[in-house]
């Protein structure tokens, strides 16, 4: 079982405030009084944290096709701007998906000290992926019990953005006379790539090194770790052809599916060994995901499936076409050219020895690994706060899938950037996805107390 994770047959119930400092009285009485205070004013808000997770996952913010963006953005400007925030709503104009019908808005939400200093970033993502099936509870209904809030989005990643907002706020309760500025991010499309999000708000500046020098993730890495970065990805979609011909005659035509058979073939025997035997020095997790990987994302060949609005019969045809998407996830020690080549070599070959084959091969994205140095300032320091409030060392770590921090990097220029927030990585995306509120509770201390570290003069 995870670090970070509950037994599933020992109840977790909710525990009062008091209740939680009295078990940590050792840790407290070892603390800084201005972390004693900070303590005692998050845990006086777990009940404010438990309302913000649960109206955050209510609303649906479902990516595709990309729905109630302004709605979650207006929602976080309502909390925000009574308490001193400056808040702008940024549509991505012209970003992919974005249309009338389902425009990409983000909101920035920027509160400034007293005196000047850097300013810290907290980001979080919106956008929610596709219930899917096999669930028990109602996806956004929010439920609570056990000591966990259950929802599509509770996990991946509502209940990190709502630790960092209880994180934020408390923080500037506790010490209003702080330096530098602070900023709250809410950004879409980070499911389908964060073009409507991160990376417009990076092309406008939002991320340069300028504006901003610390920037915080609350993605669901576990709430002992410290996650510096991910893995490359490339993704791409091969089409082989045929020939039409009458399907009780197939030696007439030429079948596209079974050419694309061969494809796979060739992948089991020679690409998939290849990629098993290389390992990275990245801290990947988990340990599957230290070697290179690739998923076949779809396949479709010949005539249009069955369904609801089309239940004829098929037509009896040889497939003249047939098609696969690839998702290809690479390491820091590969090079994104060679990733390519070697999946057009293995075509190349059957090209070459495979009678009338031939192939189209299509990029449809890609993505260059990303790693921030564990001695970089915001990582030292999350990792310092993760022992001072749990008790153990942190773990670094890096995501086996990429997030927004290839955005913040590339485009944006900025290098000190983490991903640190509550939430079971392997929850992601399942069904009866949750958060434990004692980890958002955790959380928050940790992004609060590195709040303190950053922007409070030391004693």
């Amino acid at each position: 079982m995870a670090d970070g994770a509950s037994d599933p047959a020992t109840p977790l119930l909710p525990r009062s405030a008091s209740e939680r400092i009295l078990t940590r009285m050792d840790d407290l009485r070892q603390a800084e009084p201005r972390h004693i205070l900070l303590r005692e004013t998050i845990e006086s808000r777990r009940d404010d944290l438990i309302a913000l997770t649960q109206d955050l996952i209510r609303i649906p913010t479902l990516n595709p096709p990309g729905e109630n963006y302004r709605l979650i953005c207006e929602f976080l400007e309502d909390r925000l701007a009574p308490r001193g925030f400056e808040c702008q709503l940024v549509r991505a104009t012209g970003a992919p998906g974005d249309c009338e019908k389902y425009p990409r808005w983000n909101i920035v939400a920027r509160k400034d000290g007293t005196t000047p200093g850097e300013c810290v970033h907290f980001n979080s993502h919106t956008d929610v992926v596709d219930v899917g099936l096999g669930w028990t509870k109602d996806p956004f209904g929010a439920e609570l019990s056990d000591g966990k809030i259950y929802g599509r989005g509770a996990c991946d990643m509502k209940g990190g953005l709502a630790a960092s907002i209880i994180a934020v706020e408390a923080f500037i309760d506790t010490f209003p006379d702080y330096a530098g500025a602070i900023e709250i991010s809410g950004t879409a499309d980070e499911e389908s790539g964060g073009y409507g999000g991160v990376a417009y708000l990076a092309e406008q500046g939002f991320f340069s090194p300028q504006r901003v020098q610390h920037v915080i993730i609350p993605e669901p890495l576990h709430k002992d770790r410290v996650c510096l970065g991910h893995r490359g990805g490339w993704w791409a979609e091969i089409e082989t052809f045929g020939e039409i011909a009458h399907g009780s005659m197939p030696f007439l035509g030429d079948c596209a599916v079974r050419h694309m058979g061969a494809v796979l073939e060739k992948f089991e025997d020679d690409l998939y060994p290849a990629m098993a035997s290389r390992k990275t020095d990245m801290p990947v997790i988990p340990e599957g995901a230290r070697s290179s990987t690739m998923n076949i994302n779809s396949i479709h060949g010949g005539q249009q499936e069955r369904d609801e609005e089309n239940s004829a019969l098929p037509s009896h045809c040889v497939p003249d076409s047939c098609r696969i998407v690839i998702d290809r996830r690479f390491l820091a020690e590969e090079n994104l050219e060679d990733v390519r080549s070697e999946v057009r070599d293995l075509l190349d070959d059957l090209k070459r020895d495979r009678p009338k084959f031939d192939y189209d091969l299509r990029e449809l994205n890609h993505v260059l690994p990303s790693m921030t140095d564990r001695d970089a300032p915001v990582a030292k320091i999350v990792a310092q706060e993760i022992e001072n409030v749990l008790g153990k060392a942190a773990e670094f770590v890096a995501s086996p899938g990429t997030y927004d921090q290839k955005h913040i990097d590339r485009i944006g220029r900025l290098k000190n950037c983490v991903a640190y927030g509550p939430g079971i990585l392997e929850m992601a995306h399942k069904p009866d996805e949750y958060i434990g509120v004692d980890d958002m509770i955790d959380s928050a201390h940790v992004m609060a107390r590195s709040l303190a570290e950053l922007l409070l003069p030391k004693d």
